[in-house]
């Protein structure tokens, strides 16, 4: 008997010998109640996209730099704390890594981007700066694919003339290729964030990427093919997200061709969608009715948090992830030699009270959300780690430093 004490006390003691702090410090991120996720935008970084459509070395740090007070009281331009730094560059990135999980964040969800006729276009961020970094392992990281048509709206000018500079949908032959890229660049990062073992991947534009790959019946074996691909990666399959703007039974209206879902359940019943989340409160917020230029910051949560409930009631077997916004503000995107008032996207109002209480305060309302909810996997998204140009941001800022991360932190940290 003693023996066998001795042998299995000799067992325990080599296992504990083998597992790093950094393992016990990742079985217990595995073990948070809790998920928090960012969405980052990556246009902080020369691309020689950008340098066809804007010049050489431009990057969206030129239209945060050149924005102007609009309005009296109006914060504008904000200036960030670590100065126009390059998000492709590693060290750059070790310190957003840090700073994101020493204060309560779990993972990065990056805005990624994959046109017809460009290829590719912003992933030096992540592939360059974020997968480079030395500290990576710190953070997950997921990918939302922002299939959306990319307009010219670097400035946007108020006359409504948009510039197409390329087109959202895309073609089956296409998505065999950028759905092989995904997994064999991506999923297999052992960083990724996973859902049950399932890697992680959202589509911005659902009814877009629908109508682009040829109707409802081509788009669900497009989903297929992934969920596919994945499998024999060795994952039990892919955990397949879209936003919610999108899960709109108006909207579904839009869809092309034979045997078009009539409502978004059936769209999403087809596609066999696991989650549904929220990018911004500006998705669910009705501010045509309110006073131009600006709007409380709980006019907007209050409108958002009426439509968790909705969500959940009207969809009780989708996972949903609510999404709490620091704030919004894209008036940087407009012409600033031109007239500020009401119009389409980025002519919008700019939420005002979004202090750093305020945005503990909507934080606290999502954890008693998810705990309402009480769903497999509370997860929570945020927007955003960097959208500067839109007013929601999380990096330090010159008024109010990191009180954002640190709001994070107090609710969701550890």
């Amino acid at each position: 008997m003693k023996l066998k004490v001795l042998f299995t006390v000799c067992i325990i003691a080599i296992f504990f010998s083998n597992v790093s702090a950094q393992d016990i410090k990742s079985t217990e991120k595995k073990n948070k109640e809790y998920e928090v996720a960012v969405y980052y935008f990556p246009n902080y970084h020369p691309d020689s996209i950008n340098t066809r459509w804007h010049g050489k070395n431009w990057t969206e740090w030129e239209v945060v730099k050149a924005a102007k007070p609009r309005f009296t009281g109006h914060e504008q331009p904000k200036i960030p704390t670590w100065g126009y730094f390059n998000e492709a560059d590693p060290k750059w990135a070790a310190k957003e890594i840090d700073m994101a999980a020493d204060n309560g964040i779990d993972c990065f969800i990056y805005d990624w981007y994959w046109y017809s006729n460009t290829g590719q276009y912003l992933q030096e961020g992540l592939e360059k700066g974020f997968l480079k970094a030395p500290n990576r392992n710190r953070l997950k990281f997921a990918l939302m694919w922002a299939n959306h048509d990319w307009l010219n709206i670097q400035p946007a000018t108020f006359d409504n003339s948009r510039v197409k500079l390329t087109e959202g949908e895309i073609s089956k032959e296409l998505w065999e290729t950028i759905s092989t890229y995904i997994v064999e660049k991506y999923f297999k990062q052992p960083n990724y964030w996973k859902i049950d073992g399932k890697p992680y991947f959202s589509i911005y534009e659902i009814i877009t990427f629908i109508n682009g790959i040829g109707g409802i019946g081509e788009a669900k074996k497009a989903i297929q093919l992934l969920d596919e691909k994945t499998r024999k990666a060795g994952f039990p399959g892919v955990h397949f997200n879209i936003m919610s703007w999108m899960v709109n039974n108006d909207l579904v209206k839009q869809l092309k061709g034979n045997g078009a879902p009539k409502t978004a359940k059936e769209m999403m019943t087809t596609l066999q969608c696991e989650s549904v989340s929220t990018y911004a409160y500006i998705h669910h917020f009705n501010y045509s009715k309110s006073d131009f230029p600006t709007v409380p910051y709980t006019e907007a949560l209050t409108q958002n948090k009426r439509y968790w409930d909705s969500f959940i009631k009207d969809y009780p077997d989708i996972l949903y992830t609510p999404n709490v916004s620091m704030g919004w503000d894209a008036s940087p995107r407009c012409m600033q030699s031109d007239k500020f008032e009401l119009n389409d996207y980025p002519w919008t109002p700019v939420l005002t009270g979004n202090t750093p209480e305020a945005f503990g305060k909507a934080l606290t309302d999502a954890k008693y959300f998810l705990d309402r909810y009480n769903p497999k996997h509370k997860i929570l998204v945020l927007n955003s780690w960097n959208e500067w140009t839109e007013g929601s941001y999380l990096l330090p800022e010159k008024r109010y430093g990191d009180a954002y991360l640190k709001a994070i932190k107090i609710v969701f940290g550890n």
